[in-house]
């Protein structure tokens, strides 16, 4: 709803300043969307689907060779600026992606469990490139995880999700020392949702989420 993909069922929300009813296009102009499944074409190369992208981007012609450049330099991938997709590792396509969503400088970056069937390696060299944008850009991120850890060491601010109502919000200091002394990221959440195990997503998004960390390897 937020990234303007729904239509919300109700209330409202702003982005940038821009309503998400109203005002879609101008929020489109403004952020930048990971999603869960790979969204970059396999059979080009990696600056074949960034010219593309600049392209959709409407990015003016003497602007696209030198942004490209720049996101290529960003996300350590001048090497294989060449190299098929295809052959690319997990943590390389999902740089890529970012990459991507990044290309026109969006002021808010959306990306939805941008660490999902990566090893640590690639989890924490996509995290090292995520840190880069916001320190160095300004690049507001807004993302979900089912990883604490992540949510803990990264993130400014977490809400808690459950049956689709935010049942706590906070800083990950604040939500911790809430759920008792001592207490860590996985136990706040454990505190706020009431340990239940039964409303993970039904087969479908287990589906999902079982192919997606299958293709990003």
């Amino acid at each position: 709803m937020l990234t303007t993909l729904l239509p919300p069922t109700s209330g409202g929300a702003e982005v940038a300043g821009f309503d998400v009813v109203r005002q879609p296009r101008q929020i489109r102009r403004r952020i930048g969307y990971v999603p869960q499944a790979i969204s970059a074409d396999g059979g080009l190369t990696g600056y074949e689907n960034l010219l593309i992208f600049a392209k959709i981007y409407g990015l003016p012609r003497s602007e696209r060779q030198e942004r490209i450049q720049t996101v290529l330099d960003l996300m350590e991938l001048g090497e294989a600026r060449s190299t098929l997709v295809q052959r690319y590792s997990g943590g390389m396509v999902r740089r890529l992606e970012i990459g991507l969503a990044v290309l026109h400088r969006p002021s808010i970056l959306f990306l939805d469990e941008p660490t999902v069937g990566l090893d640590p390696t690639a989890r924490r060299t996509v995290w090292q490139h995520l840190q880069e944008l916001h320190r160095n850009e300004g690049t507001t991120i807004f993302l979900t995880t089912h990883q604490m850890t992540e949510a803990d060491t990264f993130c400014d601010r977490v809400a808690i999700l459950h049956r689709a109502r935010v049942v706590g919000i906070g800083s990950p200091a604040e939500l911790k020392a809430s759920a008792g002394a001592h207490a860590t990221m996985d136990d706040a959440f454990t505190h706020y949702t009431g340990a239940a195990t039964d409303q993970e997503g039904n087969l479908e998004d287990v589906a999902r989420n079982r192919d997606t960390a299958s293709r990003l390897g």
